[in-house]
């Protein structure tokens, strides 16, 4: 017996490019390519397209793809990897293929482990098989499958989700992260680091998506509020209190609260953190400044501080964020 069969799904159908070259590969490549001195046999890979017959199936990058399967093949396959979904179904909402659902219905009913990368939730989601399970997908769209399916429990900063018989990833090199996790599972930790040596990539990072995401815009501003937020995101260095924000609004520190929450979803507490966390990444991300002046800056304090809000809120330490992300050579701060 082969380590597992692996049906992989290549969506077609929609009449817009659908399928994302990137993250296709890399169950392609974890999964397809034979390992015989680390297990033999390998996995067994199957691409399953959702279109009539064999046909191709563009990615918008001047390639098509024939698949020699078909949805009928996705029962009976070990694990069931559906990567991204069309972004029109993620953005606007169109209707993924009746077709794919019922096909993950009967997979998982046989008793495939599921498993998605990036968008593909939304596919796992729409097949509810994600109800009342925690999930994820790419940190962009996480807020949207969470509002169109209200019974997944959506986390959007961790890199993986295993659920055990259902495991979903964030988007793009997450996806590697969480088939390298598939391998372990399967086959053992020596394997799965023997693997990612060879495709030259950590066998596990340190922290989650929280790491990437962008927290330096609140999602809505409100006018009036904007140069209340504006002049303290200038002065994060200082103590600044919600006092101190109601004062600068011309507003009682209850109205500031009511029109801030109503315009980011936060607090004003929780926004000014969101605001020093963003503005400690910034400076770790360009500047060689020491940690200590990175949270005197960013108004955290000291560099335990620092460390203890970025390990809770972005899951990694000032130092391990520093290493990942060596953007541009290091200048001084302004």
């Amino acid at each position: 017996m082969p380590a597992g069969s692996v049906a992989v799904v290549v969506t077609e159908e929609i009449g817009v490019p659908s399928w994302d070259l990137y993250e296709l590969s890399i169950p392609c490549t974890v999964f397809g390519k034979p390992q015989p001195d680390l297990a033999d046999p390998w996995y067994d890979l199957r691409l399953c397209g959702t279109g009539a017959g064999a046909g191709g199936s563009p990615t918008g990058g001047g390639l098509s793809l024939r698949t020699p399967y078909r949805l009928e093949d996705l029962v009976g396959a070990d694990t069931v990897i559906v990567p991204s979904v069309p972004d029109v179904c993620v953005e606007e909402g169109a209707p993924l293929p009746r077709e794919l659902i019922a096909a993950l219905r009967r997979a998982a009913a046989a008793g495939a482990r599921m498993v998605s990368l990036c968008t593909g939730a939304f596919a796992l989601a729409e097949a509810g098989l994600l109800d009342g399970r925690r999930a994820t997908a790419h940190w962009m769209h996480t807020a949207q499958l969470a509002g169109r399916y209200p019974k997944v429990r959506v986390d959007d900063s961790v890199l993986y989700v295993d659920e055990g018989d259902v495991l979903t990833s964030a988007g793009l090199t997450a996806g590697l992260d969480l088939c390298l996790h598939l391998v372990r599972r399967d086959l053992g930790a020596h394997i799965a680091n023997q693997l990612a040596r060879r495709m030259v990539v950590p066998a596990h990072r340190p922290g989650g998506q929280a790491q990437f995401i962008d927290l330096s815009v609140p999602a809505r501003d409100d006018a009036g509020l904007s140069p209340v937020l504006d002049w303290a995101r200038a002065h994060l260095d200082r103590p600044l209190t919600v006092e101190d924000l109601a004062r600068r609004a011309a507003m009682s520190p209850r109205t500031l609260y009511r029109r801030l929450h109503a315009a980011t979803g936060t607090t004003p507490l929780r926004w000014l953190l969101g605001q020093r966390l963003a503005r400690a990444q910034s400076l770790l991300e360009s500047t060689d400044l020491p940690i200590e002046k990175v949270g005197e800056l960013s108004g955290l304090g000291t560099a335990n501080n620092l460390r203890h809000h970025f390990l809770r809120h972005i899951g990694v330490s000032p130092g391990d964020y520093r290493r990942a992300f060596p953007a541009r050579p290091p200048r001084a701060a302004p």
